[in-house]
């Protein structure tokens, strides 16, 4: 059989762990297997994603509708950087600069 050993378990987890084995008429190590196997056997359900397949009818549409959506984004994206350039064009310091020496 192998060896087990756990650091730094919390003194609360380990009084309950002793309360069981008191409890069941059972050692500390006995204790310890039987939570463990009984961790192990218990099945376990499978993961629900909140927006899933099988959560959201809708999921399907969605997900064909992304490349569109990520296009429409990146389009947006460059809209925004030709209209900062085109702000900052008209805001050039030397411009600027000119017009309050012509004053």
């Amino acid at each position: 059989m192998a060896t087990l050993i756990l650091e730094n378990l919390p003194d609360e987890l380990v009084e309950q762990i002793q309360q069981l084995a008191q409890k069941h008429d059972r050692s500390i190590n006995e204790q310890v297997i039987n939570i463990l196997t009984q961790a192990v056997e218990k099945p376990q359900k499978p993961l629900n994603f909140l927006i899933s397949p099988e959560t959201d009818p809708t999921w399907e549409e969605r997900r064909k509708a992304v490349p569109q959506l990520q296009a429409e984004i990146e389009q947006r994206r460059k809209q925004r950087r030709k209209q900062r350039q085109n702000d900052i064009q008209r805001l050039d310091s030397t411009e600027l600069l000119r017009e309050d020496r012509d004053r």
